[in-house]
């Protein structure tokens, strides 16, 4: 895939931010199929500041590698901000992360209950509050949702991880 020149600048600042600070970071990814994850370990020297990234395209995946509960998914639905919030707080949990960002929405094809191009995504620290946004104005087709909710979702960890070490 031919990314925009945009990414390039935004990774190497947030691969820069996770080294000033210490932090270690850990992604959850439904929609985007792990092109988060593709993007940070594209740039060498990264083990010491990427712990893990799911892939948790499924429903039951969502359950078995994170804990976002049953009752949860059925009741809220896969593409809500609380299961992007438990799929955040899932990644912190099972990992020895510092931050973790999650990505959940519908890329494409919505099917009767969704709309194309919605997705929420989630950045939980484990010294801070989880932070929910909310994407739905897409361009449509499921690269242009991919790659926006992946731009997002750098954003928001540059919002949160500290520009300083705070070990």
């Amino acid at each position: 895939m031919n990314l925009p020149a945009e990414f390039e600048p935004k990774v190497h600042l947030l691969l820069e931010r996770l080294e000033q600070s210490g932090w270690r970071l850990a992604t959850a990814e439904s929609c985007t199929g792990g092109l988060l994850s593709c993007l940070v370990t594209d740039i060498e020297g990264l083990s010491h500041s990427f712990d893990s990234g799911f892939i948790v395209y499924s429903d039951s995946a969502k359950e078995r590698m994170l804990g976002v509960t049953p009752a949860l998914l059925a009741s809220k639905g896969a593409v809500s901000s609380e299961v992007a919030e438990a799929m955040a707080k899932g990644a912190l949990h099972r990992s020895s992360c510092d931050v973790a960002v999650s990505i959940t929405g519908y890329a494409g094809s919505a099917g009767a209950d969704g709309k194309a191009g919605l997705v929420y995504l989630t950045c939980a620290s484990r010294d801070g509050e989880p932070r929910t946004a909310k994407l739905d104005s897409f361009e449509t087709g499921r690269t242009a949702v991919r790659l926006a909710a992946t731009m997002k979702a750098i954003e928001m960890l540059l919002e949160v991880i500290p520009s300083t070490s705070r070990k």
